[in-house]
């Protein structure tokens, strides 16, 4: 219980922080941090805005990594993504930021993001990174989402 007792957000009311800059994005011991293995996040209604225009952005975003010591913690992970609802950033700026903080936080072995970012003046723009080469042991699943044909 001792792990769980230093979050702020697990188990208790949390608003969405005012910016990504100000969310805390918690972690949590990994119970097996010898193994190889795949940890996925999927938002499929993440939200920004358009910098220039103040216009919505959506995208479909699928996190994938290979944790060593320390988990992203879930639920900060959510306020975290909910702060860019009201931030103005471009696609690739929101996405690598996103791989960053979390690098940051949970210093995995190895992390992938892919940012689908639905068409604005009728271009779909996606985004993806990642640090570097996998596992060779890892098994490594599609990411799943279809390239745009009316995505949904």
């Amino acid at each position: 219980m001792d792990e769980i007792d230093p979050l702020t957000h697990l188990g208790k009311s949390a608003a969405i922080p005012a910016s990504p800059e100000a969310a805390v994005l918690e972690t949590v011991a990994n119970p097996h941090p010898g193994e190889t293995y795949l940890v996925r996040f999927a938002c499929p209604e993440f939200t920004s805005l358009c910098p220039v225009t103040g216009q919505p952005d959506f995208a479909h975003l699928v996190l994938d990594y290979v944790p060593a010591a320390r988990l992203v913690e879930s639920k900060s992970l959510k306020l975290y993504l909910a702060s860019f609802r009201n931030h103005g950033a471009f696609h690739e700026d929101c996405t690598i930021a996103i791989a960053k903080k979390v690098q940051a936080a949970a210093k995995p072995q190895w992390l992938r993001i892919a940012g689908y970012w639905y068409p604005r003046g009728g271009i779909p723009i996606d985004v993806f990174y990642q640090s570097g080469n996998p596992p060779p042991d890892l098994w490594l699943p599609d990411p799943g989402v279809p390239s745009y044909r009316g995505r949904g």
